[in-house]
């Protein structure tokens, strides 16, 4: 029986998250931040301009499970304009997004304001300083994960995704991780994700 290795990283905004990009046009792959052993895999994705938590694996079936809506995904996001609790409240109970060409109406998830910023390092790139209006930071909990489920649902409710961090999936925590930053992670399993 194969012994599989388990990994966290906080990808960096910039990186997809793959290890292989085939196109004349470069892309940062994950490859490039570690010597991740053959036939380590991302669980999930995060698409380019998002960071924070993502696991990796040699395990497919570990992965399958943590891809479905068995454990949870928490995400840190900061949007545009003081979010409301009418907007908090119409994303807890569920929105409609486009998936495919198609609306969709996204599982009732945990939404809530965060009353003070993460502490979470600045990004590389600017996002846009106070003078384009206020901003504010909202926590996001979810089960499944739509290609840019997150960002759809805050754009849904009238505010716009500026940064998006996952900090969270089941009970692995992104802490304080620095961006680019690789954990392996050892005894992990099921339990480390169930709640």
């Amino acid at each position: 029986m194969p012994i599989h290795r388990h990994f966290k990283l906080h990808k960096p905004d910039g990186y997809i998250s793959q290890f292989i990009y085939k196109s004349s046009r470069k892309k940062k792959v994950l490859g490039e931040l570690f010597d991740f052993p053959e036939g380590t895999m991302s669980i999930g994705r995060l698409d380019e301009l998002s960071e924070g938590l993502l696991l990796l694996t040699t395990d497919g079936k570990m992965s399958h499970f943590v891809t479905s809506r068995k454990v949870e995904k928490e995400y840190y996001v900061l949007v545009d304009g003081l979010i409301t609790q009418d907007a908090i409240d119409k994303m807890k109970k569920g929105v409609f997004i486009g998936i495919k060409g198609e609306k969709y109406l996204t599982n009732p998830c945990d939404a809530r304001t965060l009353a003070t910023p993460p502490n979470i390092a600045p990004r590389n790139k600017r996002i846009r300083d106070d003078r384009h209006g206020p901003s504010s930071w909202a926590s996001i909990t979810i089960r499944e994960g739509k290609y840019k489920q997150v960002r759809k649902m805050t754009a849904a409710v009238g505010f716009p995704t500026l940064r998006l961090i996952r900090v969270r999936i089941g009970n692995v925590l992104l802490n304080d991780m620095k961006a680019g930053d690789v954990e392996e992670l050892h005894n992990f399993g099921k339990d480390s994700l169930e709640d």
